[in-house]
């Protein structure tokens, strides 16, 4: 029976997003990299959702809420904060440009050099980072929980390697022949099952606890675990208090204002009220994101005792423990439809950035819209099959995979989010500079993490959080650019140019959400602190 519903519910997905997509010209770059820029804002809305809540975010952050507790939160209602700055300065700013990718934003306004810098550290990210990390995550989640390993008769690891291979095949067939089109309408669809399947996991882990009754569970789970529920995390917690106000925003900043596998669902939006309209029903819904991604973590804590010597174990554990076996096949399907959706979001943006930024830029110039689609869909097939290569290395990393994701992604995180916020704040900071920022933050932070950090915790001198580390090269890195401006400064000022791609008038009730979404955080700080 899960096995029927299982395949159902997949299959069911597949032929609306077919029937959705199929008068879609994805034969040029608009319609295939940007779904013919006909997004609307729920459709915006659930696929930023979906393509953040993957297997790396419940399977890794519900790890370290069973270790930590409440303090990881942060990267979740912080969120809606960097999609209200979003909606109401950046989407405007790009929108306006008409792009297809941030690294063309970059380069109409600092020049082609700063675009292929950005472009690479894209693609390194994708390929190195996000890529791997999402099919090893999402293979170890399906292995655990349903015992996938015992059914093909096979060890842990060698299971690991077959499970990833297949989730990474039929995500690249969503990402490289369906365009963005297929990929957000599927997220959608997806998005809901999700939200429905995670929000069970801690109802039936409540209670399980309470008897069958969730408000005892829960009063049980306050009350014998209260160190859990601090929000303020301390100075050896996974997020400690003051990092919130440095490398937190950063992280979150990035991800939702200049990620190129997160904000191309908002750059196909129809116009941009749309796009303002998705990014934040988003933020509201992430608000409520930690009851996914954080409670089931600290429930399996109680269930197990803290007694599991792996914490990403923890999520695929109370799933197996609790879930009603009659749901297994439909939390399989949305489970799996979680991590598609992160996978081929990051390797369709990994086509749109080879296709429109290289291929087009210094491979042919002359290419046709279909030339440029074809050259990155070959491309997007080689990442894939990359990707898919390295994934099950990933086996057994040290500090978890969440944590794992978090600090690489910081080498190219801090330069990217502060070249674009020069960049749309000042008209007179150079591309030069901008070059330099980015070459002197990659370096620094690389040298920082992983050649001096183990020097010093081997020595056992104190050595500040990697998002500590974030917010001072950030810092370090709009220095340079004002320092090197100062004394060269551009020639001219910039001056954006609307293309009239979309409309861009605001949505009439942009302030007042906004304003709404941000309270909201602001009170569940103080209610829990």
């Amino acid at each position: 029976m899960g096995i029927i519903s299982f395949i159902g519910f997949t299959l069911l997905v597949a032929i609306i997003a077919y029937f959705s997509t199929r008068k879609t010209d994805e034969k040029s770059s608009d319609g295939y990299f940007l779904g013919g820029r006909s997004l609307t804002g729920p459709v915006i809305a659930g696929s930023l959702l979906l393509t953040n809540l993957s297997t790396e975010q419940i399977v890794g952050m519900n790890g370290v809420s069973f270790s930590d507790g409440l303090p990881i939160i942060a990267y979740e209602v912080l969120a809606a904060i960097a999609m209200v700055f979003t909606a109401f300065v950046l989407l405007p700013k790009y929108l306006k440009s008409g792009i297809a990718t941030i690294p063309q934003f970059l380069e109409n306004r600092y020049g082609k050099t700063t675009k292929t810098i950005v472009s690479l550290l894209f693609l390194m990210g994708y390929a190195i980072s996000m890529l791997p990390t999402v099919l090893y995550s999402g293979a170890l989640a399906i292995n655990t929980m349903f015992d996938m390993p015992e059914s093909l008769g096979m060890a842990p690891e060698a299971t690991l390697w077959v499970t990833v291979w297949a989730i990474g095949l039929i995500g690249s067939v969503y990402a490289i022949f369906g365009g963005l089109r297929a990929v957000a309408v599927s997220d959608s669809i997806n998005a809901i099952g999700l939200i429905i399947g995670g929000s069970l996991i801690p109802i039936f882990g409540l209670m399980y606890i309470g008897d069958g009754n969730i408000f005892v569970g829960l009063n049980t789970l306050t009350t014998e675990l209260p160190e859990k529920f601090e929000i303020i995390g301390g100075p050896e917690s996974s997020v400690p208090f003051w990092t919130l106000f440095t490398g937190m925003i950063i992280v979150n900043f990035y991800y939702w204002g200049t990620n190129q596998a997160i904000i191309q669902r908002a750059l196909g939006a129809k116009n941009l009220k749309e796009g303002q309209k998705g990014l934040l029903l988003a933020a509201f819904i992430k608000i409520l994101g930690p009851i996914i991604v954080v409670l089931p973590g600290i429930i399996a804590f109680y269930i197990f005792n803290g007694d599991l010597s792996n914490a990403d174990e923890a999520y695929p554990m109370l799933v197996k423990k609790i879930l009603p076996t009659a749901f297994i096949g439909f939390f399989a399907a949305v489970l799996f439809g979680a991590i598609l959706s992160s996978f081929n979001s990051a390797l369709n943006s990994s086509v749109t950035l080879f296709g429109l930024d290289f291929y087009k830029e210094y491979i042919n110039k002359n290419a046709s819209e279909i030339q440029v689609v074809k050259a990155g869909k070959t491309f997007g097939i080689v990442l894939a099959l990359f990707s898919m290569a390295i994934a099950p290395l990933l086996y057994g990393v040290e500090g978890g995979i969440f944590t794992y994701l978090q600090e690489l992604n910081g080498s190219y995180s801090v330069p990217i989010l502060a070249i674009i916020i020069v960049g749309v704040f000042s008209k007179k900071v150079t591309g030069k500079a901008a070059n330099i920022a980015i070459v002197f933050s990659v370096i620094t932070y690389l040298i920082s993490l992983y050649v001096i950090k183990p020097m010093f915790v081997e020595s056992g001198i104190y050595f500040p959080h990697f998002l500590h580390i974030m917010g001072i090269i950030f810092v370090l890195a709009l220095a340079i650019m004002f320092a090197f401006s100062a004394v060269k400064p551009r020639e001219t000022d910039y001056v954006q140019v609307y293309t009239e791609q979309v409309d861009i008038a605001n949505w009439k009730y942009l302030k007042p959400v906004g304003f709404i979404v941000c309270g909201l955080v602001l009170t569940l700080y103080i209610a829990l602190s």
